[in-house]
């Protein structure tokens, strides 16, 4: 009866798209801090929809005071930061409406964003969202989807395991 209580998850996170839109490589984002991994690896999303969900079962860690990036812990420990944009904290949240507070609870696929990336790109900013695997040290993502359209909230785009 105590075994399953101390059995340790060997089940990887399976991560959903927090944004609609095309999953590209990291490599791809045309900031080197992203697309050389100096933040840690993960895949980036052109949006083609506002709304931004949460890709993970846990909780908001950090809400960004300029509104532009989200990071969240998965019931599992895995880290995850969204970076709607580049170069956007110099927007002061203009284009973004957060809907969460740092220690809200959420569920996959619940909205935590808006992300009007129409009017991001009209003042001047790149609309690619890297989402960044934080704590690699720990844990180490299995499978990613490039080059594919996604739903966000929906679709798998990566999976992660505990390294």
């Amino acid at each position: 009866m105590f075994k399953s209580l101390f059995k340790k998850n060997k089940e990887p996170e399976q991560v959903q798209a927090p944004l609609t839109g095309k999953i590209v490589a990291l490599e791809e984002v045309p900031d080197p801090v992203f697309s050389q991994k100096m933040m840690g690896d993960g895949i980036a999303i052109i949006p083609a929809d506002k709304k931004v969900y949460s890709p993970v079962d846990g909780e908001v860690v950090n809400v960004f005071p300029t509104k532009h990036a989200i990071s969240l812990r998965s019931k599992m420990g895995v880290e995850l930061l969204i970076h709607m944009g580049l170069e956007t904290v110099e927007l002061k949240g203009e284009g973004f409406q957060i809907l969460v507070q740092d220690g809200t609870k959420v569920s996959k696929g619940e909205p935590i964003a808006e992300f009007d990336f129409e009017k991001v790109s009209s003042l001047g900013k790149e609309v690619i969202t890297p989402v960044i695997l934080l704590n690699g040290d720990q844990f180490k993502i299995e499978n990613k989807q490039t080059g594919a359209s996604t739903t966000g909230g929906k679709d798998i785009i990566m999976e992660i395991a505990k390294a």
